[in-house]
């Protein structure tokens, strides 16, 4: 049923023209009472959010909550920390008792039920779609009475609703200090990406900036540069930093200006989260490879259960070396390729739009194979047209629990926030039996 109204219902109900303003008012600037700019910021990007809802059906929604729950138990196993380890950078095994925060699932919706096509680790657009969910929406005729429309998980499923989500992100972050500082009291926190100014999500740096300051936490947004490690505190502008809210995609701290993040971070005089750990052991896609392998997981202890699930949800994915190149090729419409430590769909190619030149340099290695799982499509009207977009649902996670569904209208490849009608689009959760 969620497939036949994503694609009979045509109507797109939420006014983009209203929704700058209208986020400024759920996030008002705490050192300043007059107008600024982050109107302005939001509305430098016009497919950022779709106008049209997607909806999701609950036995779906059931099903990538269980196997979202199946892949904590196998990250928890001893065989996987050891193997997954093994591969990672010399950052990433210091031990963390900070989990990381906004685990972001991808899944496309398949005629066989939701299949997961990766997992990330610094998941971009929660605090965004949790405050775009609560707007208000002109009334949907395709919408029977049930249908969850709060963007939020399912009312059956005893979930809080979207509107509920800014307060549990702020408690997340406590969650994170308190697990690493016990009662210390988490006074500032530094959200930090190379020139956060240019990036694309520069307005949810400065919206979770304001929903720190609003819940007594003070938050500034900074450039790594900025950072400056040194008698054993990490400092920003001069002021002291508790917590870095990691938004770098540099996952291993690796580049020359991340040195003073990663000085502080080794020397635990800093908590950062999402941390090198969390990548390696969630995000890394060569662990794709293993969450797909039933022999690798028989001998590692999964249960039956969790195989089962896993088998179903989890396409299958092998990593691509030089001397399985050729075999690749020969079979490479089966395939969507993907750089083992990418991010955004950078770099990632579907089998049957490759050529010869981009296959050598995939064969050369630092990519996986994974079979693709085609999206479904969304129907949206798009000035007076009809346009069939992909779509794909996010699960923003943390510590195994799902505080957040959103989803992602686009054409092409991958997502790209530069389709007409797509974008950040709130998901309407479809009860069985509907």
């Amino acid at each position: 049923m969620a497939a036949r109204f994503n694609h009979e219902c045509l109507c797109g109900n939420l006014d983009l023209a209203a929704v700058p303003q209208a986020l400024v008012a759920r996030l008002p600037d705490p050192d300043s009472g007059a107008v600024d700019g982050l109107a302005d910021m939001l509305a430098l990007h016009p497919h950022l959010f779709s106008p049209a809802s997607v909806y999701l059906g609950e036995e779906d929604l059931a099903r990538m909550q269980e196997g979202i729950a199946a892949i904590e138990r196998v990250i928890a196993l001893p065989a996987f920390v050891q193997r997954v380890l093994a591969q990672a950078p010399a950052c990433a095994q210091l031990p963390q008792a900070a989990a990381g925060v906004f685990f972001g699932y991808d899944f496309h919706l398949t005629d066989d039920g939701p299949r997961l096509i990766e997992i990330n680790t610094n998941a971009g657009g929660a605090l965004l779609n949790a405050l775009a969910a609560t707007l208000p929406r002109s009334e949907c005729p395709h919408l029977p009475g049930g249908v969850a429309a709060s963007g939020g998980l399912a009312a059956p499923a005893g979930e809080a609703s979207a509107s509920d989500a800014p307060a549990r992100f702020v408690a997340m972050f406590r969650e994170e200090w308190r697990r690493a500082r016990g009662e210390r009291p988490l006074t500032r926190i530094a959200i930090v990406d190379s020139a956060p100014e240019a990036q694309f999500l520069a307005a949810e740096f400065e919206g979770f900036r304001r929903l720190f300051a609003a819940h007594g936490i003070d938050a500034l947004v900074a450039d790594p540069g900025e950072l400056v490690f040194a008698d054993g505190v990490l400092r920003c502008r001069g002021e002291r930093i508790d917590l870095v809210y990691n938004r770098l995609t540099d996952f291993a701290l690796e580049e020359p200006a991340q040195q003073a993040l990663r000085a502080a971070y080794l020397a635990d005089a800093v908590l950062l989260t999402p941390h090198p750990r969390a990548h390696a052991l969630y995000a890394d896609k060569r662990n794709l490879v293993l969450l797909s392998d039933d022999a690798w997981l028989t001998a590692a202890g999964v249960s039956a259960a969790d195989r089962a699930c896993l088998a179903a949800l989890v396409p299958h994915t092998e990593e691509v070396t030089p001397a399985a190149a050729e075999g690749f090729w020969t079979a490479r419409r089966r395939y969507f390729f993907k750089p083992w430590g990418g991010y955004g769909g950078k770099a990632a190619y579907r089998g049957d739009k490759l050529t010869r030149r981009v296959f050598a340099e995939i064969a050369a290695g630092g990519y996986v194979a994974q079979h693709v799982a085609s999206p479904s499509l969304r129907n949206v009207r798009v000035e007076g047209e009809v346009r069939a977009l992909k779509l794909d649902v996010r699960l923003y996670v943390y510590r195994g629990e799902v505080q957040l569904v959103a989803a992602r209208l686009y054409q092409g490849q991958t997502t790209n926030f530069r389709t007409h009608g797509g974008g950040f689009a709130a998901v309407r959760v479809v009860p069985a039996g509907v």
